[in-house]
């Protein structure tokens, strides 16, 4: 990205060329198209450099060819209408970098967690080091204190990309290395967004999740406190700037539980195409959760995205409901029962 104006329209070029095939109507899928391409994986020496220089070790999902690193921010205390929340229940930010489908170059995505107060030094900083800003919006209602979400991307070699970053990070507490250490009691989990103490009770203890799994019809995953749906869309290929954008790099619906099975929180994203956003609206306002914003996170996508995050309270067995029904009008119903446990520990 040295040269910004040349990369924009090599982007740009790149992307008309590879996803024209993807604009014939706004239900294509995978049934009705070739896949464009399989994603070069990232070297053991880019995940290496990638790392070294965020000082934080990621997860590589290699059938998505993507590393990504959680950045939760486990300095903050936040609440919802005046209740405690963990992080893991949506307040951890990521960053991941995968290669364009051609291998010529690398992307990297994230989804940066900031106070009010720190959005608009990031999005210098962010400028500053050749990345941009794709996305600036609210996640929730009735948290304190308020959370922004910014969504930044660039395009350049894997290693150049960290190193964008971290210098776009560094005066901020988004940085690893800025974050607070983990106390001798605290035992990290592989993949975790937050470091619960070992006493307390976890999501596996505080949840059914056998029978939210039965309910969801897909597996979750136990983060801390919480208990985490990640779910991709398998039935479409989507493309940025010549990347295919997966469920690892943010293209995803999820669900995440806090509170306990019989009085519990949910909050989530549901990634949809145009014309799914109002039946994904009137399913979740049909089973009482609350709309909390509606979005993009990415910018050039083909076929266009929109993301809604959405809010409840209530028994968790009746929330996973919404959220199912919500699910059901993804890809007119043909990736029910196929999804990913992988992806964004928000």
């Amino acid at each position: 990205m040295s040269d910004p104006s040349f990369s924009r329209r090599d982007w740009l070029k790149t992307t008309a060329l590879v996803t024209t095939p993807l604009l014939l109507s706004p239900f294509t899928t995978l049934a009705d198209v070739s896949p464009i391409g399989k994603t070069p994986p990232l070297s053991a020496a880019e995940i290496a450099a990638i790392e070294a220089t965020m000082g934080k070790k990621g997860v590589y999902t290699e059938p998505q060819a993507t590393l990504s690193i959680p950045l939760p921010r486990n300095d903050l205390k936040i609440t919802i209408k005046g209740e405690a929340i963990p992080i893991a229940f949506g307040f951890g930010g990521w960053v991941a970098i995968k290669h364009t489908l051609d291998g010529k170059s690398a992307m990297l995505m994230s989804d940066t967690v900031l106070l009010q107060e720190e959005v608009n030094p990031l999005i210098s900083a962010a400028h500053a080091n050749g990345l941009e800003v794709g996305a600036i919006h609210n996640h929730f209602f009735y948290e304190e204190p308020r959370i922004f979400y910014m969504h930044i991307h660039g395009m350049g070699s894997p290693a150049e990309l960290a190193q964008k970053f971290a210098a776009t990070l560094k005066n901020s507490k988004l940085l690893p290395a800025n974050q607070p250490k983990p106390t001798a009691a605290t035992q990290p989990q592989p993949g975790n967004n937050a470091t619960p103490s070992a006493a307390a009770p976890t999501g596996k203890e505080l949840f059914d999740i056998s029978a939210l799994d039965q309910v969801v019809k897909y597996q979750g995953a136990v983060n801390g406190a919480t208990y985490k749906y990640t779910v991709g869309r398998a039935d479409l290929q989507s493309v940025m700037m010549g990347t295919e954008m997966t469920a690892a790099i943010g293209l995803n619906s999820w669900a995440a539980f806090a509170g306990k099975q019989a009085d519990a929180h949910i909050a989530g994203d549901i990634a949809m195409l145009e014309a799914e956003v109002n039946p994904v609206i009137k399913a979740l306002r049909a089973h009482n959760l609350e709309v909390v914003a509606v979005h993009n996170h990415m910018l050039f996508d083909q076929p266009r995205m929109m993301f809604l995050h959405y809010y409840g309270r209530g028994p968790a067995i009746q929330l996973a409901t919404g959220f199912r029904a919500a699910l059901d009008h993804l890809g007119k119903g043909k990736s029910a029962g196929k999804g990913s446990i992988e992806g964004m520990k928000h």
